[in-house]
């Protein structure tokens, strides 16, 4: 048992500093101190040894132990520093080459004409508000005084969750209008940008999922006059001076009296093209009086305040703005088109 023992000390002592990797060390030391290994084999073998022969052998198979473990664990320091030190020249960084150039993006110019409309109302003392995208009909269409039956309320004209037409993706960010009448103290001075969803076919000027910007003012003494100034000095600063705009008469449930605004086409100037429909107008906004039964609904009184509103669509103006042709390209995300901004 001494003699076996002597010989797998040196076949193993002279097989683990040879062995080339962690994998083949570990394999090694399974070989010969696993449970099932070399030195495990001859320690069963203990059963035919005298007693007195016992302790001895006991105390030499310790040993051998002993000078294994020792010699495994020189062996994987080496081999896990030989292994660092190749990882470090396989990933060494060269600082004499040439960096790769990183090219950064910038504001879509969408959101850049967004941020030119907040900052030229909050200069004019509004408060900016963000709303909930799914919208209950009692604030998109109810307390906005479009009752059961008005167009608008079609499934053919709103996307609804529920089939009771209760629950839907908002039409419009006027909802906001009515949550800041009922929360906010007198006078209010409120814009309420956001994400909007209509069931509209995509074309030059007209995209399903798109983006208004609504605004709110009530007061005592408020008149049409302050609405019409107030939204001609803001199409001035964004467009610039002398921009061309017109209000026509129409109507909507939430204002009365109400009207469109629109401004002179800035492809063809006025003179008609595919993206004015040939009209050589293009409609930015909707605005009115804030009807008095609206104002009844929320709690204020009609007969001591009035005030004005309106909604505008941002993708529309950003066209304005950056004399875009086509709707569509702003959700393209075509980089070609994008790196123009």
């Amino acid at each position: 048992m001494k003699a076996l023992m002597q010989e797998l000390k040196e076949s193993a002592l002279k097989a683990i500093p040879d062995a080339d990797s962690l994998e083949n060390l570990e394999a090694l030391r399974i070989k010969y101190l696993g449970k099932k290994g070399e030195l495990t084999a001859i320690l069963k073998q203990m059963g035919k040894l005298s007693a007195e022969e016992r302790p001895a052998m006991g105390q030499l198979a310790n040993q051998l132990r002993a000078e294994l473990e020792s010699s495994i664990e020189e062996s994987k320091k080496r081999l896990e520093a030989a292994a660092l030190e190749a990882k470090l020249k396989l990933e060494a960084v060269d600082v004499t080459i040439p960096g790769d150039e990183l090219k950064l993006g910038h504001k879509h110019p969408m959101y850049m004409a967004l941020d030119e409309i907040k900052d030229i109302f909050v200069g004019m003392g509004f408060t900016v508000l963000d709303g909930p995208e799914v919208e209950l009909a009692t604030y998109n269409f109810d307390k906005l005084n479009a009752e059961e039956g008005h167009p608008s309320r079609d499934w053919s004209d709103t996307f609804y969750f529920d089939e009771d037409s209760r629950v839907m993706l908002r039409s419009q960010t006027s909802p906001m209008q009515v949550r800041a009448m009922e929360t906010m103290k007198l006078p209010i001075r409120i814009v309420a940008p956001g994400r909007v969803y209509r069931k509209d076919e995509v074309d030059a000027t007209h995209s399903p999922m798109f983006h208004q910007v609504e605004g709110m003012v009530i007061d005592k003494g408020v008149t049409m006059a302050d609405l019409k100034g107030t939204l001609n000095l803001v199409m001035e600063q964004l467009f610039g001076k002398g921009t061309v705009t017109r209000f026509r008469p129409h109507h909507f449930p939430f204002t009365e009296p109400s009207c469109e605004m629109d401004v002179q086409c800035h492809k063809c100037g006025g003179k008609g093209c595919p993206t004015c429909k040939g009209e050589g107008w293009i409609e930015v906004l909707g605005a009115g009086m804030i009807h008095p039964k609206v104002l009844e609904m929320s709690g204020i009184d009609s007969e001591e305040y009035t005030g004005w509103a309106f909604g505008m669509g941002l993708e529309r103006l950003a066209m304005r703005r950056f004399k875009i042709s086509d709707l569509r390209l702003i959700f393209e995300n075509d980089v070609r088109f994008l790196e123009q901004f």
